[in-house]
């Protein structure tokens, strides 16, 4: 990437943005840099919340540890390899909008400092390390893995003809959800449902939280998102969505038969849940940013609560 392009700050474009271009990225050879950046390997967050899902299915449906344990690896690769390909086919659709918004301009496509063809041939080596993981599963998971394509490539158009684009994020983000349990059993039965639900809510209400960084710029270039449609109400949709959360989580738990202990369990992701809900403030883009990314520790609460009710 050529840093001459852009004016740095403690490895930050200059401006709002999450892009960080310093650190181990700075580290790399120069041409892999932009490359990096696209697939959003600076900020793993992302890939955390797709793969946790897939952690609360192993929690709850994995025959023992040792299967438990390989599934997370597998899907730790794979939510690597494919979160990043969602974030090069999203640039791709939104090269020109992200050139107009304040937290994006300095993305590679966006830049400049990676072409389209670039991308493209990037995204289909992406694709083939999902592929390979795909590959180690069973035949359910592996064609419900190919379906959460349609779901990917259709996100980024979401935005452009509904206020609604944290539903489709919603849908993808979960997807790992009903996979998992299928790599674990064998089976998509009420279980996985009921998991996929808990995930679709959690993702619409945190990525409501991430709409809110870019509520001005998205209305400027005429993009739709939750945080436009909600507004200042986007308090009690929030509080509304983290309850079916915990209720649908509490329902999973039961019917996969945990013991008592999961409940008190449970009490640490629904307290992290409830304090982004009090401390929430649309009009502060860093606490938003912030609230965000505090959503690792709640699926890694709720896997624990998952796991304690196994013991």
């Amino acid at each position: 990437m050529d840093m001459r392009r852009f004016r740095w700050n403690r490895g930050r474009v200059q401006g709002f943005t999450d892009i960080k271009a310093r650190g181990w990225v700075a580290r790399l050879p120069a041409s892999w840099q932009p490359y990096a950046l696209l697939a959003r390997l600076d900020r793993p967050i992302g890939v955390w919340l797709l793969v946790l899902p897939g952690f609360w299915a192993f929690a709850l449906a994995a025959r023992d540890w040792g299967q438990g344990l390989w599934l997370a690896l597998l899907f730790g690769v794979g939510a690597t390899a494919m979160r990043a390909a969602g974030c090069v086919v999203n640039d791709l659709w939104d090269r020109d909008i992200d050139r107009r918004v304040e937290r994006t301009r300095g993305r590679p496509l966006a830049a400049g400092t990676v072409t389209p063809f670039q991308a493209l041939v990037f995204l289909a080596g992406l694709c083939l390390v999902g592929l390979l993981v795909l590959g180690q599963l069973n035949w359910t998971a592996i064609w419900l893995g190919v379906a959460s394509l349609v779901p990917i490539l259709l996100y980024p158009l979401a935005k452009r003809v509904t206020n609604w684009p944290q539903a489709m994020l919603g849908l993808t983000f979960s997807w790992a959800a009903p996979e998992g349990i299928a790599a674990a059993t064998g089976e998509v039965g009420l279980l996985a449902v009921v998991l996929w639900a808990a995930g679709f809510l959690w993702i619409l209400g945190y990525d409501t939280i991430y709409a809110h960084q870019d509520r001005a710029d998205d209305a400027m270039v005429g993009i739709g998102s939750t945080a436009l449609h909600w507004g200042e109400r986007t308090r009690p949709f929030l509080a509304a969505c983290y309850a079916g959360v915990v209720a649908l989580l509490l329902a999973a738990g039961v019917m996969a038969g945990l013991s008592w202990l999961f409940l008190p369990a449970m009490l640490l992701p629904a307290a992290l849940l409830a304090r982004q809900v009090v401390t929430l403030d649309i009009h502060d883009p860093a606490r938003c940013l912030r609230l965000f990314q505090a959503n690792r520790e709640v699926g890694l609460a709720v896997t624990l609560a998952f796991l304690a009710g196994r013991l």
